[in-house]
């Protein structure tokens, strides 16, 4: 089906299932129930708080089935599905077998724009995501455009699509959930900045989240963007099927060859978006224009760079849109200097990737890591920093898993093993850090794990990492 036929659908009793109530869930149900569909929301829990959301719901005159997620409710013509639930559920088998098409939030929102709709800049990946469409919104906004960072960044794609405010052009962050979801999705330019294993267990296989990841590429129009460093991306580029003379754009953190954006000499420059690709390079912004400056945050810049320069945007709008941008809390930020001993926050660095990625940007370290290592193996990534190490503080469930490759790659380097997995342990493990570090080193908080052994969420981790060190530097005072 086309990207534009499906807004001139009359829903007007159209019976809609959707899976799951949620962020995403509620917005949707409501939106078609507003377009005269018949829904039903189907929900696996039957908690206090689900009765909740469903007593709203059905006051408004949408049906809902609590702790039944499992069946198809009868004369379901579409499912909306919340990104969450897994393509294994019992529900989509069963909308297989009756040929009901499923769709994702962004699916839907993609469906439901109106004619003349702002053009979407799209950018997926397994770390960075939510870092370079913010610096692209950043940008776009520095260019005059109107714009939002909106979809898996927390602004619902719905409320952009079919609200009030008008855009030139969205900036929107996809996860592979969403994307496995969205089989008609058509972005003016796409970015995957990297990829490694992650949220195996929802995707079933590292081939089936690649696949997913390169579903954005599919119909771009101008641009797709990949990274030279990591030759998936690009793998995924040859594979899509684009529009006629859409080009591939890398980005890397060298010297950039013809159609490629790169740095030289501490500057960002593009040799894709010039007249004279062979032997013209474009300066965008000094590295220094780059908050924070570490290597994976410049990778960050020249993709939203790229992205920013396919939408047509002036070279100053990209240094200026830079300058403004400041990045989320927990994201590689600088919490204090204490002792002469700089203090990172990476508690976002929920993965072997992003911890490889924040460990590369300092020496020496003392690191802070542990927590629930979601399946993954520590040995690359030990192998990879054990030369920067001064020494490591390990907590959380699984950080035996860290112990053991610590051991077994950097024997010399030494451990903390804080044996206790309550929230009072992060002030324990900061002490420790303090205790190993010496002046000029940098005590970073990279846990390369999940949080929800000790906290709700990286967020709360994070902030028990703040605290901790600011409550070190007020003894220190």
């Amino acid at each position: 089906m086309g990207s534009q036929e499906v807004s001139n659908v009359d829903w007007q009793g159209k019976h809609v299932t959707v899976a799951g109530l949620g962020v995403s869930g509620i917005p949707a149900a409501r939106v078609l129930h507003g377009l005269g569909a018949v829904v039903t929301v189907v929900n696996d829990g039957d908690d206090e708080h689900s009765r909740g959301q469903a007593a709203e719901l059905e006051a408004q005159g949408i049906t809902v089935r609590l702790g039944d997620g499992a069946t198809l409710p009868e004369s379901t013509e579409l499912i909306v599905t919340t990104p969450g639930w897994k393509p294994d559920k019992p529900l989509f088998a069963a909308a297989a077998e009756a040929g009901v098409p499923v769709w994702g939030d962004v699916e839907l929102a993609w469906r439901l724009r109106g004619p003349g709709a702002a053009p979407w800049l799209a950018v997926t990946g397994t770390n960075g995501k939510t870092t370079t469409v913010r610096m692209l919104a950043s940008i776009l906004e520095a260019a005059g455009l109107r714009t939002a960072a909106v979809g898996n960044i927390g602004v619902s794609l719905l409320d952009a699509v079919l609200g009030e405010e008008t855009y030139d052009v969205l900036a929107v962050e996809l996860s592979s959930y969403q994307l496995h979801w969205s089989p008609s999705l058509r972005a003016h330019s796409a970015a995957v900045l990297n990829l490694a294993p992650d949220h195996l267990d929802w995707h079933g296989s590292m081939a089936a989240y690649v696949a997913d990841k390169g579903r954005i590429y599919e119909g771009n129009t101008v641009a797709c963007v990949y990274n030279v460093a990591d030759g998936a991306t690009e793998d995924l580029v040859r594979e899509a099927d684009v529009e006629e003379g859409c080009r591939a754009i890398g980005f890397t953190l060298g010297t950039p060859g013809p159609s490629q954006l790169g740095v030289v000499d501490g500057i960002l420059v593009d040799r894709a978006f010039v007249t004279n690709r062979q032997k013209q390079a474009q300066e965008l912004a000094e590295v220094a224009d780059v908050n924070p400056p570490a290597p994976h945050n410049i990778a960050n810049a020249l993709a939203a760079a790229a992205l920013a320069r396919a939408f047509g945007v002036e070279p100053a709008a990209v240094r200026d849109g830079l300058r403004a941008f400041r990045p989320d809390p927990h994201r590689i930020e600088h919490v204090a200097d204490v002792a002469g001993v700089t203090y990172i926050d990476d508690s976002k660095a929920t993965n072997t990737h992003a911890a490889e990625a924040s460990l590369a940007a300092y020496d020496p370290i003392v690191w802070i890591a542990g927590g629930l290592a979601k399946g993954a193996a520590f040995d690359e990534l030990v192998t990879g920093c054990a030369k920067r190490l001064r020494g490591v503080v390990l907590m959380g469930a699984d950080r035996a898993l860290i112990r053991e490759a610590l051991a077994r790659h950097a024997p010399e380097v030494p451990v903390t093993d804080l044996d206790r997995t309550d929230t009072g342990a992060m002030s324990e493990a900061v002490r420790a850090a303090a205790r190993l570090a010496r002046p000029g080193d940098t005590v970073l908080m990279a846990p390369a794990c999940a949080s929800m052994d000790m906290f709700v969420n990286y967020n709360k981790r994070g902030e028990a990492f703040a605290d901790a060190v600011r409550a070190l530097a007020a003894e220190s005072a």
